[in-house]
């Protein structure tokens, strides 16, 4: 049995096909999707995106933010941004994170941005097996 997943964001639509399962970054935690799941409308943290497509294939994102919701046999993630293992340059993601760690802050706005781009690169170096 498969379900649809899309996956979009605000420039591009990433994703759209049948699939077995998903796993997607919940804010609190992992959480898998597979078919004839309830309703439900989850929030999204920064983290890997896995679907296993119908048929066997496999393809990983890493998302950041947005919302899930399975209606149906639909899985809709909407994210505020996205990109496919792929895409990861791990040069440019190792000077995405020196950036960010050296990034002088001098507020808590600051901060927290400072924080959310140090995890994302890190994110990203994992997600290619560099972090």
């Amino acid at each position: 049995m498969a379900f649809q997943c899309v996956v979009v964001t605000p420039d591009v639509q990433l994703f759209d096909a049948q699939v077995s399962q998903v796993i997607l970054p919940a804010h609190d935690g992992q959480m898998g999707i597979l078919t004839d799941r309830a309703p439900m409308l989850a929030r999204l943290g920064l983290g890997q995106l896995r679907v296993d497509v119908a048929g066997g294939a496999s393809q990983t994102f890493l998302v950041d933010g947005g919302v899930a919701q399975m209606k149906g046999d639909k899985l809709t993630i909407l994210t505020k941004w996205a990109t496919s293992v792929d895409k990861v340059d791990a040069d440019a993601t190792k000077a995405e994170l020196a950036e960010a760690t050296a990034r002088v802050t001098t507020d808590a706005h600051g901060a927290e941005n400072r924080l959310h781009d140090m995890n994302k690169a890190k994110a990203k170096l994992a997600l290619v097996g560099q972090g």
